[in-house]
């Protein structure tokens, strides 16, 4: 027998280990790619339950609360009396203020868009210093439980110092960081959303209204403030395209 066909079965040997390995490749492309549906799909969830959350708990109280700036819609009683303490600074904090909240998705979802993105959030940072400004003010002229006004008080001044460090930011060109504070931002905008809603459990459910008052003048902000910042996994994944 020559060297040629004692070498045959060595060469044979190696095609079920080829086999082998491009089946091992190919279960592992396959896992992959079912990740990264997975991840997709995950993604889409949460966009869909933003979108809700826009729709159905956002949009209406900004309406209202835009309408009540502008005397459109009656204020109740303790809101009335602010109003008339403050006849340019509440109206001003609270349609700016809504204004900020409304545009706040509009001006994430242009991220991608320069064009867009630029101009609309040069308009949410007047928006939102003009709600913020206001804020102070109105917070002390409030009649709210002292430690109500703090929380509002300390919710503006945290607004507006994530808006600056936003700013500061982007001016040094660092998108990532520009994106997370302006994410950061939104969910201490959505604090008026948190605490009317807490607020309004607490009447349906019978509970101590200023206990609750107080305690949704400081959650209603720092909740969303905090899960934003200690998950930067689900931040990135609203920021992804």
């Amino acid at each position: 027998m020559s060297s040629a066909a004692a070498e045959l079965p060595n060469q044979n040997a190696t095609i079920p280990i080829i086999m082998t390995d491009s089946a091992v490749t190919e279960t592992g492309i396959r896992a992959a790619a079912l990740r990264v549906l997975a991840a997709r799909e995950r993604l889409n969830a949460r966009r869909i339950i933003l979108t809700l959350l826009i729709s159905v708990l956002v949009v209406p109280i900004c309406v209202v609360a835009i309408g009540s700036g502008l005397g459109l819609i009656a204020l109740p009683q303790e809101m009335f009396e602010l109003a008339s303490r403050s006849p340019i600074l509440f109206p001003a904090h609270m349609v700016c203020s809504a204004l900020a909240l409304l545009m706040a998705p509009v001006v994430l979802a242009a991220r991608r868009r320069p064009n867009y993105h630029r101009p609309l959030g040069r308009l949410l940072g007047v928006f939102v210093v003009i709600g913020g400004l206001t804020a102070l003010p109105v917070a002390v002229l409030s009649h709210s439980p002292l430690g109500a006004r703090s929380g509002f008080f300390v919710q503006g001044l945290t607004w507006l110092s994530l808006l600056l460090a936003g700013i500061r930011s982007i001016r040094r060109r660092d998108v990532e960081l520009h994106a997370r504070l302006m994410l950061a931002m939104v969910a201490v905008t959505t604090g008026a959303v948190w605490f009317r809603i807490l607020t309004g459990g607490a009447i349906v459910l019978g509970l101590p209204f200023d206990d609750v008052y107080i305690g949704a003048a400081w959650a209603g902000w720092m909740v969303p403030l905090a899960i934003v910042a200690a998950r930067p996994r689900l931040s990135a994944g609203l920021l992804a395209r």
